[in-house]
């Protein structure tokens, strides 16, 4: 047994449907600018400007049904909600072919966004960590297993703030579909069981507040609720 110099913290995880074991995560991926309404409503274009990744630490993750604090050093808390699908078998330079079956299923998440840091970073030529790479930023559902309900490819992605629709549209209006972004992400990167890939948002994304709760969904899964506290 190794001896550290202080206790470790606990493996972030989610609970998968079923299963009494929990998927222990291990990376956060998420693909920019999939939707080209969200494309259009951030000020791109989305024939010219086609999706890239970055990243979230794996203990931003939030599970379902939680409060958390509204972040520090931001005014502008946004919602992004999105199809996750978490990586169970590795492979490096997948091909569009075979990148489905590394799947072992999918979740819903919200890749919560500090977008005056962010949008603030993108303007002076930097990365994106503060805006996106903050605690909290990544609440979920639990996985539901590929073997049981496929791999989704059309499907009603919904967000509502305090019981208002804010975010609408449907996983087939995803520019990179869930092959090629699996292919993509692993010639980045080796993709190791427990990643999770977040796969972006559809139009509508805006701000939250203390007090305030999200509910999201997509078709044919749970719906995440995540209530934004006061700011520590």
């Amino acid at each position: 047994m190794t001896d550290y110099i202080f206790t470790p913290p606990e493996r972030p995880s989610l609970p998968v449907r079923g299963l009494s074991a929990r998927f222990p995560v291990r990376r956060i991926f998420c693909v920019g600018r999939n939707y080209a309404e969200h494309v259009r409503e951030m000020g791109r274009d989305p024939d010219r400007n086609p999706p890239f990744f970055f990243t979230k630490p794996s203990d931003a993750l939030v599970q379902n049904g939680s409060t958390i604090p509204y972040p520090a050093a931001t005014g502008n808390l946004q919602h992004e909600i999105e199809l996750v699908a978490a990586i169970g078998t590795a492979g490096a330079n997948i091909s569009e072919a075979d990148a489905l079956s590394h799947v072992m299923g999918y979740a819903v998440g919200n890749d919560l966004t500090r977008r005056d840091l962010q949008t603030q970073a993108r303007d002076d030529g930097r990365p994106w960590d503060t805006g996106k790479a903050f605690d909290a930023s990544a609440p979920m559902t639990e996985i539901l297993r590929s073997e049981e309900i496929g791999h989704p490819q059309s499907g009603e992605i919904w967000l509502d703030v305090d019981g208002e629709r804010m975010q609408e549209g449907d996983l087939a209006q995803l520019i990179w579909k869930l092959d090629e972004i699996v292919a993509a992400c692993s010639r980045l990167w080796r993709l190791e069981p427990g990643d999770l890939i977040m796969t972006g948002t559809p139009a509508g994304i805006g701000p939250v507040t203390a007090g305030q709760t999200m509910t999201g969904g997509i078709a044919g899964f749970p719906v995440l609720t995540t209530t934004i506290g006061p700011a520590i």
